[in-house]
């Protein structure tokens, strides 16, 4: 049922046309829900649709509307394109998923234009709101024109029409001036335009550029801005533009940290989602991948070759050549090369991890020093151990983990192996090469296979 236009306007409501397959992805999933620095398309549509706009976005859906649906949630509201009818058969369905109030305006894009921005999409509905023109539509000017439509101008410069480029003649080949599809309506008139729609002759789908020639029929005015950064407009059609997509959304991201007052050393190597947070006067070497919730603090070096995914690092910390999941760094922390800190681990502050030192689920205290080739699973560790070289807990006996304890000040020396559950006590030593397979009390020297304590 279409929705009654005689009740009273409504500020704007969002339109994002996302019913498409995506065939030329060559995937089994559907186009929007493949990701752009950590986030799919379809979370980039929302994100900049919701930011000006009360309501919630409309997603029109098609053939993977469940998956589309989930990946939406509550973030937005949904209309079911019934069969592949083309883009304005798409607005249509989404008009009839309305109820209530019309809105005054009513803003549409295309669900594959991830780089789209909040900014843009408000400047155009200020400019209708400005203008009171029927329609305000973003065009683009472009030497290659892709397969857009060509814009084709009245004398006072609104637009006469969008001619597809299949139907162009040999002279409007020639225009410049290209739809990239992002449109903003007056509410009421295309509320009852979608009506008059005819589908194409040749296709027997219902477009949207047709809305442009009825407005012009109605005596209505057609407004177009002309983008000031094309890049902004790229549609997603296969794994080639998502490359070009993903590659101008990453220069973005690391423009805004180095205004901020982040210093990256070489942008075209340096990979970093947009939720990652890092603090000023850090500096990030060539080839780092910072992704997920990452947060950095102030006066770090992070890299080179480093890989930071749900990492929290505090202040002041040195991260060369290692990998850190899941896990969190206090502040005056040195670690690399070729560490690797996995989930649910705590490194306190000024502690110390060299080259091929692994931690998970471990608690590694203050000062505490892991200098190189260990490993420490499911422990916790006290402050001013020395963890020493090829030290390793042996935490799995094939059916469960089993925590270790060191307490403060311990010493484990070079190629001791902590058979969890066990405990090893404050200033207690363990020899080199020892099996720990007993708790050893503090103070306490144990050597040997398996571990014996030893007199002083």
């Amino acid at each position: 049922m279409s929705a009654d236009t005689n009740h009273p306007p409504l500020d704007v409501l969002s339109i994002i046309l996302a019913a498409g397959k995506g065939s030329r992805m060559r995937s089994k999933k559907t186009k929007l829900l493949h990701a752009l620095r950590g986030h799919t398309l379809i979370d980039l549509d929302l994100l900049s649709h919701a930011g000006f706009v009360s309501r919630k976005p409309l997603v029109v859906v098609g053939v993977d509307a469940k998956e589309v649906m989930a990946a939406v949630g509550e973030r937005g509201t949904f209309a079911f394109q019934s069969a592949p009818l083309g883009t304005g058969h798409a607005v249509m369905a989404a008009r009839d998923a309305c109820s209530g109030p019309v809105p005054a305006q009513v803003v549409v894009t295309y669900g594959d234009m991830p780089l789209l921005t909040q900014q843009t999409l408000t400047m155009l509905s200020t400019e209708q709101k400005r203008t009171g023109a029927t329609v305000v539509m973003l065009t683009m000017i472009d030497p290659n024109p892709r397969g857009f439509g060509r814009i084709v101008r009245q004398p006072d410069g609104t637009v006469a029409a969008i001619v597809e480029e299949v139907a162009c003649t040999p002279e409007q080949l020639k225009l410049r001036e290209l739809n990239p599809g992002v449109y903003c309506f007056d509410g009421a008139w295309l509320w009852r335009a979608l009506d008059n729609l005819q589908p194409n002759p040749q296709k027997g789908e219902y477009f949207i550029t047709d809305l442009i020639e009825l407005a012009n029929r109605d005596g209505r005015s057609v407004h177009a801005i002309v983008a000031s950064e094309n890049e902004e407009l790229i549609g997603i059609n296969n794994r080639v533009d998502l490359a070009d997509a993903d590659r101008i959304f990453r220069h973005r991201i690391n423009r805004r940290h180095m205004m901020a007052g982040v210093t990256i050393v070489d942008p075209d190597t340096t990979y970093i989602d947009p939720d990652v947070l890092i603090g000023t006067d850090t500096t990030i070497l060539p080839n780092c991948h910072l992704t997920g919730a990452t947060m950095i603090g102030e006066d770090c070096v992070i890299g080179p070759n480093s890989a930071l995914s749900n990492a929290v690092v505090g202040d002041r910390c040195v991260v060369r050549q290692s990998v850190i999941e899941d896990s969190r760094l206090d502040d005056d922390i040195r670690m690399g090369p070729f560490s690797r800190i996995r989930a649910g681990t705590h490194v306190h502050d000024h502690a110390y991890l060299g080259n091929f030192a692994e931690m998970k689920n471990t608690s590694f205290g203050s000062r505490s020093q892991a200098g190189h080739f260990s490993y420490a699973g499911d422990a916790t560790i006290g402050a001013d151990v020395n963890y020493s070289a090829g030290v390793i807990t042996a935490n799995f006996d094939g059916q469960a983990k089993h925590r270790t304890e060191i307490e403060d000040h311990a010493f484990v020396g070079s190629d001791t192996v902590l058979r969890a559950p066990v405990r090893v006590g404050a200033h207690a030593r363990t020899g080199a090469g020892s099996v720990v397979t007993r708790d050893v009390p503090p103070g306490a020297t144990v050597v040997g296979v398996p571990a014996r304590p030893i007199k002083k």
